[in-house]
């Protein structure tokens, strides 16, 4: 039961940063092109990275952390289902150059981030 209560808070925590960062971003950048969701799904990429490799490798932290932050937290915080609406949104209004840069920047960038959460994460001794 533990562990539907950790993937709960997690999960509840995280839509709502997923919703306040997406509003922030959109407010201040525009929403031409989707960059909340770009951010929100690099920074979700690097957290993911970081925190599997830092709960795996470099400490002695219970399981339940690993319900709490990739599975609930990230899982919400994530929005890769309204990555692929607003690419198809693009695509549909006729802009094919900004949905093909949502799509190799999201999944370049994307695999970046990743990589260096799991560097930052093996780099704490």
């Amino acid at each position: 039961m533990t562990k539907y209560v950790m993937v709960g808070i997690g999960g509840f925590l995280g839509a709502i940063a997923r919703f306040w960062l997406g509003g922030y971003i959109g407010n201040r950048m525009g929403t031409r092109f989707p960059y909340g969701t770009f951010i929100i799904n690099c920074s979700g990429s690097f957290v993911i990275g970081f925190i599997v490799t830092l709960l795996a490798e470099r400490t002695h932290w219970s399981p339940s952390w690993r319900y709490l932050i990739p599975i609930g937290f990230v899982g919400a915080y994530t929005t890769f289902s309204t990555f692929e609406y607003e690419t198809l949104r693009a695509i549909q209004d006729g802009s094919l150059l900004i949905a093909g840069l949502n799509v190799v920047l999201s999944v370049v960038l994307g695999f970046v981030a990743v990589w260096a959460g799991v560097m930052a994460g093996q780099a704490i001794p």
